[in-house]
C-alpha cells in the first residue's frame, strides 16, 4: 500500500489512520514527494501561498501540451494561481450558487433511466454534464454530444491515458469549444448570461472555464452518486433517510477525489517542516476528513454529524466552486435512481483506476 494506490483500494481508511499517526506532514521516501495526511496539515499546505496547483517550470503536462486540450487545461482556473484563477472563479462562482434545486431535479427527473447497470452508468456519468449543459443553454441532443465529449476530455486530466485517449481528448476539446462558441452567441441561459456579466476576461479563456466547468462535473458527481450507492447497498437502512443527508455524509465519508498535489513554489516551512522550492506534497483529503481532530467518531457512518468537516471539496482559494450544484445533482440522481427501483444488492462494482478519483463502475452481479 502507498497514499496512491490508496485512492482505489477496496478499504484506504485504516492505512490512512496509521499515516495520521506517524505525523502529520512526512515525506514518503518510495514515491518521492511529502504527504500531509492530517487535518492540520492538509488544512496548511491548502491554503499556503507559496504552494501552487502546477510546478511552475510545467504549468501544463508535456503530454499534452502540443494540443488544443493542453490549451484548454493552461487556462483552467483549477490549473492556475493568481490572476488567471481569480478571474473565471469570481465569473463562475456566484452564478453557480444561485442554481434552484427543484431546476435541477426537473433535469434529472427529464432523463430516461433504466433499472440496470447500463443505466446506473449512464445515470452518474453522462447524467450530470446533461444537467450543466442544460442550464447553460444547450438543448437535450447538444446536452448528450456535450457529455460524451466530455467524457472523451477528461483524458487529458489523468497521468494514466493512452496516445489513443490524448489524441480522443484533443478532438474532444476541439468539438467542445466549437459548441462552446455557438452557445455564446446567443447566450440565452440565465446561467450563462449572468457568468458573462462577471466575466472581465476573454472569450477563450471563458470558454475553457465553461469546459472545466463539465470536466469537474462529470467525475465529481460520478464519484458522489457511486458512493452514495455503496453506502445504501452496505447499510440498507439508510434508504429512508434524506438524501441530502446521506450525500452530506458520503462526500465527507468516503469522497470521490481522494487526494490532490501541491507543488512548492519556493522554501517555506508547513506545520513545522521545512519544505525546498520544486519539492511535491500529495494532499490526502480523505485522511483528513477522517481525522477525529477534525470529525469525532470519524470511522461511524453518521446522517446527523455535528458540525462536519471536510475537504473533499478542496479550501482555501481553490475550493472547488461547483460544491453546492455537485451535491444537488447527486441528491437529485441518486433519488431518481431509487425511485426507479434499481435492485442495489444485485450490483457489484471496481474502482475505475485513478491516480486520486475514488469512483466505482457497477455490473450487475452473476448468478
Amino acid at each position: 500500500m502507498n497514499p496512491i494506490i490508496a485512492a482505489t483500494h477496496a478499504d484506504p481508511y485504516p492505512y490512512y489512520a496509521k499515516l495520521r499517526a506517524e505525523g502529520g506532514l512526512t515525506f514518503d521516501h518510495g514515491l518521492k514527494l511529502w504527504v500531509a495526511s492530517s487535518a492540520r496539515a492538509v488544512r496548511a499546505v491548502l491554503t499556503h501561498a507559496d504552494c501552487r496547483v502546477r510546478p511552475l517550470q510545467e504549468p501544463v503536462p508535456k503530454a499534452i501540451a502540443s494540443g488544443l486540450a493542453g490549451k484548454v487545461f493552461g487556462q483552467l482556473m483549477r490549473t492556475n494561481d493568481g490572476e488567471r484563477q481569480r478571474c473565471p472563479r469570481a465569473a463562475i462562482e456566484p452564478s453557480l450558487q444561485l442554481i434552484d434545486d427543484e431546476q435541477v431535479r426537473a433535469l434529472v427527473a427529464a432523463r430516461l433511466m433504466t433499472a440496470d447497470a447500463d443505466g446506473l452508468y449512464k445515470a452518474m456519468f453522462r447524467g450530470p454534464v446533461c444537467v450543466v449543459a442544460a442550464l447553460l443553454g444547450f438543448t437535450p441532443a447538444q446536452g448528450r454530444a456535450i457529455s460524451e465529449l466530455t467524457a472523451d476530455f477528461v483524458a487529458c486530466l489523468s497521468p494514466l491515458s493512452n496516445d489513443l485517449q490524448l489524441a480522443a481528448a484533443h478532438a474532444a476539446a476541439e468539438q467542445l469549444h466549437g459548441y462552446f462558441i455557438e452557445l455564446l452567441a446567443e447566450a440565452d441561459s440565465e446561467l450563462l448570461k449572468a457568468i458573462e456579466q462577471r466575466f472581465a476576461g476573454d472569450e477563450e479563456t471563458l470558454i475553457a472555464n465553461l469546459i472545466g466547468l463539465c470536466s469537474q462535473t462529470f467525475e465529481a458527481s460520478a464519484g458522489l452518486i457511486g458512493n452514495a450507492l455503496i453506502a445504501l447497498q452496505r447499510q440498507p437502512e439508510l434508504r429512508d433517510a434524506s438524501v441530502d443527508a446521506l450525500l452530506a455524509e458520503v462526500q465527507h465519508f468516503d469522497p470521490p477525489v481522494q487526494n490532490t498535489r501541491r507543488f512548492v513554489a519556493q522554501t517555506c516551512e508547513i506545520d513545522g517542516v521545512r519544505l525546498e522550492a520544486g519539492e511535491v506534497i500529495l494532499v490526502l483529503l480523505a485522511s483528513a476528513n477522517r481525522d477525529p481532530l477534525l470529525n469525532a467518531e470519524p470511522e461511524r457512518f453518521l446522517l446527523d454529524r455535528p458540525d462536519r468537516g471536510s475537504f473533499s471539496f478542496g479550501s482555501g482559494r481553490h475550493q472547488c466552486p461547483g460544491q453546492t450544484l455537485a451535491l444537488s445533482i447527486a441528491a437529485a440522481t441518486v433519488r431518481e435512481i431509487l425511485d426507479q427501483g434499481m435492485n442495489l444488492q444485485q450490483l457489484t462494482w471496481h474502482y475505475r483506476p485513478s491516480l486520486n478519483g475514488r469512483i466505482p463502475l457497477f455490473s450487475a452481479m452473476q448468478p
